[in-house]
């Protein structure tokens, strides 16, 4: 699939974006997604290899709800360092078209300034407290992308975001949810539970081999 068959179905001004970005042809994830409906609110569980296209998924999720006014996107990710990450990354791309905010600092703080922005790039445990906290922009979210969606199943994270997406699941009745994980045990069992798509493929930009090294030299098994 190539970005043009989708052009009607994202804001003019995302194509351009996208088009700047060199980005012409969609990867099989991205299609995959599409295909179930992304474009049209519909939530989705992708789980893919590294470097596959996971994060355009969510982008092609939170943009377009974002650039037509239909309500803020929240990018959720397990560390401070992947958010500061994620921030530089949208800033850069969509900084010109909405606004993009990041919150990751003192659990206590309700951060009052997050209702004048578009995006917010946080972790699970700031958006736990934030909803804690009764932040009222909360009822403006659409979209929901969860990266490394899989740390549900840790013993110390995983409760947070568990307990965080149940609540926002009750809140938010029109809320789109976008997982996204290199490698979910359960897909389908989560998929029910987030009542999304479950999007499968093992296509990589690079052929992954496996070999065994000996004296600085690698015998890759055929």
């Amino acid at each position: 699939m190539r970005l043009s068959d989708i052009a009607r179905e994202i804001p003019e001004r995302m194509l351009e974006i996208l088009r700047e970005a060199k980005i012409d042809e969609l990867r099989p994830c991205q299609e995959k997604a599409i295909g179930a409906g992304l474009l049209k609110g519909k939530s989705v569980l992708v789980c893919t290899p590294t470097a596959s296209g996971k994060t355009l998924v969510g982008e092609l999720a939170f943009a377009p709800a974002i650039m037509s006014r239909t309500g803020k996107g929240i990018y959720i990710v397990p560390l401070k360092a992947l958010a500061e990450e994620k921030f530089r990354d949208f800033r850069q791309r969509y900084g010109k078209e909405f606004k993009v905010a990041l919150s990751i600092g003192d659990i206590d703080s309700t951060d009052p300034f997050l209702k004048d922005y578009d995006l917010i790039i946080t972790t699970s445990e700031k958006l736990d407290s934030l909803i804690r906290h009764s932040a009222a922009w909360l009822r403006d979210v659409k979209v929901i992308v969860v990266d490394e969606i899989h740390l549900l199943n840790d013993p110390e994270r995983g409760p947070t975001l568990e307990i965080l997406l149940t609540m926002l699941m009750r809140m938010l009745s029109k809320l789109q949810i976008v997982g996204l994980s290199a490698t979910i045990g359960n897909a389908k069992e989560l998929g029910e539970w987030l009542k999304s798509e479950v999007i499968m493929d093992d296509w990589r930009p690079v052929k992954l081999r496996k070999g065994i090294m000996m004296n600085n030299t690698v015998e890759f098994f055929e």
